[in-house]
Order: structure tokens, then sequence, then C-alpha cells
């Protein structure tokens, strides 16, 4: 919602937990770099998607034979994964694509399903409803939303940079060729039953989230940084109709976020959080290459732990520190995967950029949160 309150031999695994690096820190200091913001680098899902000439038909109901050959993913979980209850309704998800685009289908489990906005562009959040988050350059910025209700209103909208960056979203950016549907198991706003759930689908053309003249058709191996969210009121049955809980005071209880890949803080505007889509250009139950997320990403959880002490020097002090020893990193090598790699900072007082590198492949991000590649001699 809106922010409101390859193949095998060039991927390797990620850690089960980033925060078991520790960057070589002198003798008689042995704390993990990343203790106190462990939530924010636990390891994202992965789903591989795979190849089908065959699109399904768009009517909700998810019975085509795309989708009998595509697996679901994990079930979704609360957005801090752990602070809260698991989910009381289940949720999950699954994915196909063809060289037009890529397909997606929801089943979600509910006993009251009901959905009251209707027009584009309403916002749909204030419905229960189902969010897509796409960020095909994995640069977490230039990135897309879109939210479905019940009822299969849309809202969608582009960002051009996350609003921790200053940036507001672009509401009248309609994705192109975008088709969705929802099938209703049981009856749409009638409290005096109970139903099963409801389910979507969704189809996303790649020209419609591509920057640039040509639409990127992904090859096998790419990946995309992808989320979905589930927003879920507490309701009751006010006069024949389903009315949000409040509180003592009279004011409407907080939704619960329930997604698929766990951000470790609630708000879905933190790209780098969401979870890997792999793309495969074998069919589903083909064997073949295996696919895991790259080396070099986590090469960037180093640059985004450095992002956040940043950020976090920036609150206490006014501005930025210009130095890796003012947020309590030494400047030093260190070794991920027993690979040495360096990590270092150019900044002032107003901005910065950090970067890391283990040979001339430079990964860098700056404090707009841009996640940039650069061949570069700088980490010699």
């Amino acid at each position: 919602m809106i922010f409101k309150k390859p193949v095998a031999g060039k991927f390797r695994s990620l850690f089960p937990l980033i925060i078991s690096f520790v960057l070589d820190i002198p003798a008689g200091s042995s704390q993990p770099i990343f203790a106190g913001k462990e939530a924010l680098f636990t390891t994202p899902r992965e789903y591989v998607v795979f190849f089908s000439p065959l699109a399904p038909i768009l009517d909700g109901k998810i019975e085509d034979a795309v989708w009998k050959n595509a697996a679901w993913t994990e079930s979704f979980t609360d957005i801090e994964a752990g602070k809260k209850p698991a989910p009381e309704w289940k949720t999950r998800v699954k994915m196909s694509w063809n060289n037009s685009g890529l397909f997606i289908a929801a089943e979600m489990e509910e006993p009251h399903v009901w959905a009251n906005l209707v027009n584009h562009d309403d916002i749909v959040y204030n419905d229960n409803d189902f969010e897509v988050f796409l960020d095909p350059d994995n640069d977490t910025h230039r990135y897309y939303e879109i939210e479905v209700n019940a009822r299969n209103t849309i809202f969608d909208l582009f960002m051009a940079k996350p609003y921790r960056n200053g940036c507001g979203p672009m509401i009248a950016y309609d994705l192109p060729g975008l088709k969705s549907a929802v099938n209703v198991q049981g009856t749409l706003n009638q409290p005096g039953d109970k139903d099963k759930g409801w389910t979507v689908e969704m189809f996303v053309p790649f020209a419609a989230v591509t920057i640039g003249m040509t639409p990127k058709i992904p090859v096998d191996g790419d990946f995309w940084r992808i989320n979905f969210s589930r927003v879920q009121y507490h309701t009751e049955i006010v006069n024949g109709k389903y009315s949000k809980k409040k509180d003592k005071h009279g004011r409407k209880l907080p939704e619960e976020n329930w997604v698929w890949s766990p951000q470790g803080v609630i708000n879905l505007h933190f790209p780098e959080r969401w979870g890997y889509l792999h793309f495969s250009t074998r069919a589903a139950g083909e064997t073949g290459n295996a696919y895991s997320i790259p080396y070099h990403e986590i090469q960037k959880n180093y640059l985004w732990l450095l992002y956040y002490l940043q950020k976090d020097y920036l609150k206490k002090n006014s501005r930025y520190a210009e130095g890796l020893k003012e947020l309590g990193v030494p400047d030093s090598t260190f070794l991920i995967e027993n690979k040495e790699n360096k990590l270092w900072m150019e900044a002032t007082g107003r901005q910065f950029m950090v970067f890391i590198s283990a040979d001339e492949n430079v990964y860098c991000v700056n404090d707009e949160g841009l996640v940039q590649s650069i061949k570069s001699t700088l980490a010699e």
C-alpha cells in the first residue's frame, strides 16, 4: 500500500542470516556489525517462475492448465515476521510468464468478503485488498505498485523513488495493457453467510514496466525484485453491514499487513527487502539449472547497512557522517564467502555514496537509496 503511518555457477546461495557476517573488527571488539538491525537483513523469499507459451484465461478462477503446473508460494506472513501472530487467514500466490508478460494468481481465504470502492484509482487499500510491488531493474527506484479489491477495482501507480527519499506516487500512471479478474467464492458484501474467500488473476505486460524504448523481455536467469501484500481490516457487522472496528477512543483499529516476503518494518516501500523472482525459460516440471540469490546481492547488504546507519546518524546529528568510523564501522577489507571485499564511503555532511567491491565490479548506494553497478578501479 502507499506508506501511511542464472544459471548454476553464476549465482551463489545467501547465508541463512546476514548477521552472521562479521567485519574484521580490531582485536577486543567482536560485535556483529548488523546487531540491532537483524530484522532488516533476513533472507528474502525466492520464487522461480517458469515459461508457458499458453496464457491462462483471466476469469479469476485459477483453473487453467497453466496454473495446475505452477507452484504456490509459501503462505503469507506478518510484515514484520515474528513480531505479531501468524495471519488468521491463508494467502498464497503462483506465477507464470510468456514473451508478453507476467501472469499472477492469488488465493485468499476470507469468511467475510467485502469491498466498497468501485472507481479506478480509488485508494483501494482502504478496503481489504491484494497488492503487487515490482522493481524489474532492482535499483529500488522506478518501481510499480498495483492494488485490487474484491470488486476488481484497480489502483495502480508509479514511484520514481521511495517515500523515504522525498517522493510521492504518480497515481495518474496507468499500467498499459494491465488485465485483472476476481472471483469470489461466496457472496460479496453479505454478512449473513460465510464465504470461502476470493481469488485474483492478473497480467502485467513487460512493456508496461520497462524504462526505455524497447520492452525488456527476461532471459533465463534474469530476476526481478517483487513482493505481495494483503491488507486486512478488523470488521464487525453493524446494521447489517460490514464496519471497521474501533478502539475505546473511537479510532479505527489498524489494519493487518500480511506479505509474501517479510519486510522487517511496517513499510512496503523498502524495495531492497522484497523477494526474488527468478525467470526460467524451462516449462514447469522440466529439469535444468538451479537459481539462487547472486553473490553481489549479498555484497549489497553491506551497502544497505551503511545507508541505514547514515540515516540514523542524520536524524541524530542533522548531518551525515563523513567517515566509516563515525558510524562505528572500521575501514577495512573483510570476507564474504571467503572472498575478500572492500567497503568504503565518500561523504560530506549533506550527501554520501557507499561502495563495495571484490573485483573490478563495484556496487554503490547513494543518500537517495539508488543502487548502481559500475566498472571501476576505485577499489584498487
